[in-house]
């Protein structure tokens, strides 16, 4: 069978893969073949771009559990390269199914791409200091962060093919509770507004500026890693950078954030970047659109008066 093949166990998340899937597809005139376990979502899947839709059922509630049976699948159908979503889960079924096939895996693409037939990615590295660029070899696999594409939409007029495999599973591993994360506020990594604030505030009694400003924009607020984890001002979940959140707002203003390459590999895929900060030397800068070099308990509220006029 060949082809371009997408699986997440998060639905919205393969949505997003389907948007890669069918341009890389379209490129090596190869069909794209969604995999999905559980659940049948077939349809869905044909409408936004799959040619076929594998739906597997088995006798387990964990998606780690079938890792050696799309493993199985994939051996014998052998596809040109496997896009899989880039969650916590994935990234576990990614590395399990590389080592049952013998392949190679890349973890967190930023992008792939057809370059002189080849299919070729881009990751960070280094903590953000460096991009690797690799070329793939015949059935690697590649995980891809969450919202690093937009959701593939649906066409009506699409039709595929759909095959339903049931397979047993070992339930090596068996949940005694569930307990689920109580978050506090929104979930940044969806905002479109992004006010950030960094250690440039003297004490947490000036997040109110950040509130302010964030309230006259319909934002939502987020912080450095230091904020969140040494200050405590805000919940962890809230902070940005390489091992916090990653976002993709359409406009994202820091205040008094220094902008290391920890930070900066967590925004870079804003729309719009704009810098507050009193060094004009700051690293946030380079990665700025816009950038207002000068005092923030200045600037902030002068900011905050000009957008509510």
């Amino acid at each position: 069978m060949a082809g371009i093949w997408v699986y997440s166990e998060d639905n919205i998340v393969e949505q997003q893969l389907l948007t890669i899937g069918r341009s890389l597809a379209d490129s090596l005139k190869e069909p794209l073949i969604a995999v999905n376990i559980m659940e049948d979502n077939s349809l869905d899947l044909i409408l936004r771009g799959a040619d076929k839709a594998i739906i597997i059922e088995g006798n387990s509630v964990l998606p780690e559990s079938y890792a050696k049976s799309i493993a199985e699948i994939a051996g014998k159908e052998k596809p040109t390269t496997f896009l899989i979503g880039g969650t916590l889960r994935g990234k576990e079924v990614a590395a399990k199914i590389a080592a049952h096939l013998n392949v190679g895996l890349v973890n967190s693409a930023l992008s792939i791409k057809v370059i002189d037939g080849n299919l070729e990615t881009e990751r960070i590295m280094y903590g953000g200091l460096a991009v690797c660029t690799e070329i793939l070899a015949p059935a690697s696999i590649v995980t891809i962060e969450p919202r690093t594409y937009d959701a593939a939409q649906g066409d009506p007029s699409r039709t595929g093919e759909t095959e339903k495999i049931t397979v047993e599973v070992a339930e090596i591993v068996t949940v005694g509770n569930v307990c689920p994360i109580i978050k506090q506020g929104a979930d940044i990594t969806t905002a479109e507004k992004l006010i950030c604030v960094g250690r440039g505030l003297a004490k947490q009694e000036d997040m109110k500026l950040a509130q302010d400003l964030a309230a006259k924009l319909g934002a939502e607020i987020g912080c450095t890693r230091s904020v969140a984890e040494d200050y405590h001002w805000l919940p962890n979940e809230t902070y940005i950078g390489l091992s916090g959140q990653k976002v993709k707002p359409q406009l994202y203003i820091s205040m008094g954030v220094s902008g290391q390459v920890q930070h900066t590999a967590g925004i870079r895929d804003s729309k719009i970047i704009v810098a507050i900060d009193t060094n004009e030397n700051a690293p946030i800068f380079e990665a700025a659109d816009y950038g207002i070099v000068g005092d923030l308990y200045d600037i902030v509220p002068l900011l905050t008066e000009k957008i509510v006029k």
